[in-house]
């Protein structure tokens, strides 16, 4: 019998460390990082409890039941043919984008990203004494919605002869675009014409609220482009399974795939934990069922957090995000233009993300996470409303 579950109930993490929760006051309603506040899957919970009772934590090198697990799952969304030994298993996306970025990366090179963009895509680049180039992201408004376009001559003007690596973030975070199949073709072509290697962000791929539309990684557009890409994955975010640490990225050229494995040998990439690797494999083996419910959820969140600002935030425009339970929010025509983040936490003891950490044209916007019961997402947007109207 499937499990239902109740993505209403309110489920109080302040006891349990959490970071999200924990950063800051207690009357401060968190709505930043990217966890959400409902439970794991059972099976994933179930899973846990089992390998607890086992009792014994030793090293675990691998689990070959979830890489043949992620090669039928890949093959059956995508068409995507992956062998089980082109599947290298790290802790954290942030871990693999860094990881990637040294690997395929030199000192003096330029990293090619889009803003606005997830700030770890920033930072990875200076880690290793590599520069950024920037092709932002053309913004467009009707009405109070916000939509993001790629310039693609702007992309291209953007890649120097330094330019040796694109970071693509699909679906987009912060700004919740799913590219298109066209997009992703002008993408590949000019990174092959330039040479670039491709490290592709996919971790949001399971997370699409439109359900008309499929993700679609850009590795799978042909050999040539699986070739020179390097594609992130993880459960994270679509269970809810951030603190245990298991994602995995897909290297599918010989050369790339040996430096990867060579840097998890050596120990500078972390390896997966224990609980992790359990709990990965539990929550794409048995938890459709919760997606299945997860996403009309998340959707209807979204629609709600969409409506709520254009019947009661005058001068702030939304994106209406396609994938992820991330809403991107520009309060540029407010009264708390200045500096909208420091202003809902102040004075509306709400925290969402600060834009600005998001690079140039993050100026003015916050971002919302709406991965949450909905009473508290209600009690967020209200927040916001009387901090606007104070």
């Amino acid at each position: 019998m499937t499990e239902i579950y109740d993505f209403d109930a309110i489920h109080p993490r302040r006891d349990s460390n959490s970071f999200k929760w924990n950063l800051y006051d207690a009357d401060v309603l968190p709505m930043w990082v990217a966890d959400t506040d409902f439970l794991a899957p059972r099976p994933v919970i179930d899973a846990l409890k089992a390998r607890v009772e086992h009792g014994i934590f030793g090293y675990q090198f691998g689990s070959q039941g979830l890489a043949e697990l992620l090669v039928e799952r890949l093959h059956r969304l995508y068409g995507w043919t992956v062998a089980p030994g082109e599947i290298v298993f790290i802790s954290t996306l942030v871990a693999g984008l860094n990881a990637a970025v040294n690997l395929y990366g030199m000192p003096g090179q330029q990293v090619l990203v889009q803003s606005p963009i997830y700030p770890p895509f920033l930072g990875a680049p200076k880690n290793f004494d590599q520069t950024i180039a920037n092709a932002p992201l053309t913004l467009t408004q009707s009405g109070q919605r916000l939509h993001y376009e790629i310039d693609f001559d702007a992309f291209e003007a953007a890649i120097t002869p330094q330019t040796g690596m694109f970071i693509l973030c699909n679906p987009h975070n912060p700004v919740g675009r799913m590219y298109t199949r066209t997009e992703l073709e002008r993408l590949a072509e000019i990174c092959l014409r330039h040479d670039l290697t491709i490290v592709s962000d996919d971790i949001h791929g399971d997370l699409i609220l439109d359900s008309d539309r499929q993700h679609i990684p850009i590795a799978t557009l042909g050999p040539e482009v699986a070739a020179r890409t390097v594609t992130l994955m993880s459960p994270s975010k679509t269970f809810n399974l951030a603190g245990l640490q298991c994602g995995f990225a897909v290297v599918q050229d010989k050369a790339r795939l040996d430096k990867m494995h060579a840097a998890m040998w050596s120990g500078t990439v972390p390896h997966v934990n224990v609980m992790g690797w359990t709990a990965a494999e539990a929550a794409y083996r048995y938890g459709q069922p919760y997606l299945d419910q997860l996403l009309p959820y998340l959707r209807a969140n979204r629609d709600a957090l969409v409506n709520y600002v254009e019947t009661h935030l005058p001068g702030v425009r939304v994106t209406v995000p396609q994938a992820t339970f991330l809403a991107w929010l520009d309060l540029r025509d407010t009264p708390i233009a200045d500096n909208p983040y420091k202003h809902l936490l102040d004075v509306g003891r709400v925290a969402p993300n600060d834009g600005k950490a998001f690079g140039p044209g993050g100026e003015g916007f916050i971002r919302l996470n709406f991965g949450c019961p909905r009473s508290v997402l209600l009690d967020g947007l209200d927040r916001i409303r009387k901090t606007l109207e104070s």
